[in-house]
């Protein structure tokens, strides 16, 4: 194929790569401010040059070919390479500017994060931080971040991963409670409690421990459910029921004598609870202004 038609082309092969990334026509057509019929247009234009079959049309989605997931990689590396280029100019910037956009945990992002993001402002005074407040997985190409933190051991695959450091969970009462309701001593006394769970998924009730070899499954009784980490702390604090924390939260409530951990000689495992890893899309020529944060928030969080 010769260069012209090449060129011609290569809008296709960006559309291509955002139905694939994007999982349909639908939504690739959001994101590329066009209509479902131009994305079918452009992906039918792009398999007749290529004389493939790229996606096996169903009614109720589009599934890659084994010829197109060739091509979807060979696709995906053009667009990176012209990310690349793109992106060498701001290599060479001598003070870091422009847009920077990022994805946080809700908790994580209000409790440890904030105060080093708007340091960060303060000594990079020509970026433009663009937070996104989410516990939703994102991915840094589908949905337009340059940077995305999340808390779990399986980060996502493709994307470089920076470990800043890792969140346990607590299991804590007020001291009114315990008074009141005696202090367990066993998981499955836990059955016997109130207690203050997630409630995000019919599991959340459902309390998984572990101590040296042996692990124990626990179905809690929910008084309240609250999928907010600030609001299950101070139901914790007025003495609603046992609940679990993240360690970052509840670490300055016991040391404030707030509240006390419960069941300390045994792990808990659930959800948000893990290495916080901080994720961005490998690239040669990676922007200044998202090296200097990466490099800033990795001093910073070891400090």
């Amino acid at each position: 194929m010769d260069t012209n038609k090449l060129i011609q082309l290569l809008p296709d092969m960006v559309t291509y790569v955002t139905v694939v990334e994007t999982g349909s026509f639908t939504k690739a057509a959001e994101k590329l401010g066009v209509t479902p019929s131009a994305i079918s247009k452009q992906i039918s234009r792009l398999e007749t040059a290529l004389s493939v079959v790229l996606m096996e049309r169903t009614t109720r989605k589009q599934v890659m070919s084994e010829a197109g997931r060739e091509v979807y990689e060979h696709c995906r590396l053009v667009i990176q390479s012209a990310k690349d280029a793109a992106n060498i100019s701001n290599t060479a910037d001598l003070e870091p500017s422009g847009y920077l956009r990022i994805a946080v945990p809700k908790a994580l992002g209000k409790q440890v994060l904030m105060p080093h993001l708007q340091s960060f402002l303060q000594s990079y005074p020509q970026i433009k931080l663009r937070v996104k407040v989410t516990d939703k997985h994102l991915d840094p190409i589908i949905d337009d971040v340059d940077v995305i933190f999340s808390i779990n051991d399986h980060p996502a695959e493709r994307l470089i991963c920076k470990v800043l450091g890792k969140v346990e969970l607590f299991l804590c009462a007020s001291s009114d409670y315990l008074a009141s309701n005696g202090s367990p001593t066993h998981p499955q006394q836990l059955a016997e409690h109130h207690c203050l769970h997630l409630g995000e998924s019919p599991t959340d009730d459902q309390w998984l421990f572990s101590k040296n070899e042996q692990s124990i499954k626990v179905k809690v009784s929910a008084r309240y459910a609250v999928n907010h980490t600030e609001m299950r702390l101070s139901g914790i604090k007025q003495g609603l029921g046992i609940g679990i924390l993240p360690d970052f939260t509840a670490e300055s409530a016991i040391n404030n004598g707030d509240i006390v951990r419960v069941l300390k000689d045994w792990s808990i495992k659930g959800s948000y609870q893990g290495a916080i890893n901080m994720q961005y899309a490998q690239a040669r020529y990676m922007p200044k202004r998202v090296r200097v944060f990466v490099d800033y928030m990795v001093k910073a969080m070891s400090s």
